[in-house]
């Protein structure tokens, strides 16, 4: 995947090494300042959903059990959430928040004044308070638009965005700067990717740039995989799909219609040499590999096996939570899957899928095997369909 991704690197319009090495590029500054907006916005739209329900004093809660409570830390993130307060309340907010003993020597109306919003810059609030700095701003913002939406959050932060990813741009940062441009390329790269996958039946608008992806578990449906494998058994062409094949209207009677579907010319997806390997590879799988329980599973009266190739994919899918340094924290299972694309001959071709929603998938151990299984035993019921149907391959 990484050689695929690179192929498509310097592909995308505008794409160049040259902007890696030359400081004077003004695509540079094209690519930071489109990063700033990117992440900034990751971050807001999950503090937005942290938040989201919760009224300001609620809000300003949940913020402060994230940190130890300095005078000092309490102070800022008031004085940035509601810069408007008086001294007064600013006082009671932080008595009723900060440890007493850590309050004797301070002077509580000098932090008022001297931590005020307009003294330090957002970036800079957010270094002393210990918080991201987006999130005092997304505090502060809903305390004067509590209705307003994420669209609207958005909208209205793409100042502050790139504010904070100032220190970014300085150019002591060249390193920091070409690994956020990479980052970038690489998600191009991953766009373009995703377009050429669509075409082959890839469901989903968007191609995330991640290690599941380069083992494939890219989140394909059912219907998808069944639709590659059509293409491959096709040599490599798209024929449409034809969910009715005939309509007979006013059957036995003078007026009598048949209208039939017209055969649709195949879209050429893929070179029949690689459609013709991937076949090869699949019939390997089930000759000796994973999917060898569907080996001999389809026998004609006459003894012919009508050979079957395919792909086993067992998924055990979870939710994990890693803590610094790398080691997990939490580890919650989402579902559990086992798939079988297959071919029977060169006609047939679909996807058997077992799926066990939940957490409740931790219950069950099964693999793909589970589903090669379901098809082997399944084909007493497809024979009859099989057999009323010319399959070429068979031996």
């Amino acid at each position: 995947m990484r050689d695929i991704a690179g192929y498509y690197t310097w592909r995308v319009p505008g794409a160049s090494p040259l902007i890696l090495t030359d400081p004077e590029n003004p695509a540079r500054e094209r690519y930071l300042r489109r990063f700033a907006d990117e992440e900034g916005g990751v971050f807001l739209g999950r503090f937005y959903e942290k938040y989201r329900g919760q009224s300001p004093d609620q809000a300003l809660e949940i913020m402060l059990r994230g940190i130890r409570p300095t005078p000092l830390r309490v102070a800022v993130i008031y004085r940035s959430v509601r810069p408007k307060a008086d001294m007064e309340a600013f006082s009671i907010f932080l008595k009723q928040h900060v440890p007493e003993a850590l309050l004797r020597s301070v002077d509580l109306e000098s932090l008022y004044v001297k931590y005020g919003p307009a003294k330090f810059s957002l970036s800079g609030r957010g270094y002393v308070a210990h918080v991201h700095p987006l999130v005092l701003w997304l505090l502060a913002y809903r305390e004067q638009h509590p209705g307003a939406t994420l669209s609207e959050v958005f909208t209205q932060s793409k100042t502050e965005m790139q504010e904070v990813y100032q220190w970014l741009f300085h150019p002591t940062r060249w390193e920091a700067q070409n690994k956020r441009i990479r980052i970038l390329f690489e998600e191009d790269a991953f766009r373009e990717i995703g377009k050429a996958w669509r075409r082959l039946g890839y469901p989903f608008v968007g191609l995330v740039p991640s290690y599941a992806t380069a083992i494939g578990v890219s989140g394909d449906t059912p219907k998808a995989l069944a639709e590659l494998t059509g293409i491959l058994i096709n040599g490599g062409l798209l024929y449409p799909d034809l969910a009715i094949s005939e309509l007979d209207f006013a059957q036995h009677t003078p007026m009598e219609s048949v209208l039939a579907a017209r055969a649709g010319a195949g879209q050429r997806l893929l070179a029949p040499e690689i459609a013709a390997l991937v076949r090869q590879q699949m019939s390997g799988a089930v000759e000796n590999g994973t999917g060898r329980r569907a080996y001999r599973a389809f026998v004609l009266p006459s003894g012919a096996v009508i050979p079957v190739a395919g792909k086993t994919g067992t998924g055990d899918n979870r939710f994990k939570v890693f803590a610094p340094g790398g080691k997990l924290s939490g580890d919650r299972v989402v579902n559990r899957t086992a798939t079988f694309v297959f071919m029977i001959g060169d006609r047939f071709y679909g996807t058997v899928t077992a799926f066990l929603p939940g957490e409740r998938g931790s219950d069950y151990k099964f693999t793909s095997a589970l589903a090669v299984q379901i098809l082997k035993d399944l084909s007493p019921q497809l024979m009859p369909l099989i057999e009323n149907v010319k399959v070429a391959g068979t031996h």
